[in-house]
């Protein structure tokens, strides 16, 4: 029996590691873009553009906030665990909500 070309899941992308009940995203931000999205790939991490200045947190709540709004959870569920004053962060994923293959489907650029 042939597998269907596009039921097969490629290796999970090097910016995501899954634990047992969280998943933690390397993330390289560009604050002060024209527009928040999620631009691609950037030295092995997930790059996010946020519209946001690089001010007293606005930065790392917008990208809880693009995040979450492309994932489909509520922002409670992420948190910047590492790099909150640094355009290289640690953004972990809780509550065991969503399968790695899923966040990687979600995470596309676009």
């Amino acid at each position: 029996m042939k597998a269907n070309r596009d039921s097969v899941m490629p290796p999970l992308p090097g910016w995501l590691r899954a634990g047992e009940k969280s998943i933690s995203l390397s993330v390289h931000v560009q604050p002060g873009a024209r527009r928040s999205q999620v631009v691609g790939e950037h030295g092995g991490r997930l790059k996010v553009a946020v519209s946001a200045p690089p001010l007293d947190g606005r930065a790392n709540a917008a990208v809880i906030e693009l995040i979450a709004e492309r994932l489909g959870v509520r922002a409670s569920q992420l948190h910047v665990a590492a790099g909150e004053s640094s355009r290289e962060k640690r953004v972990e994923l809780s509550g065991g909500v969503l399968s790695p293959e899923e966040v990687v489907l979600k995470l596309r650029p676009g």
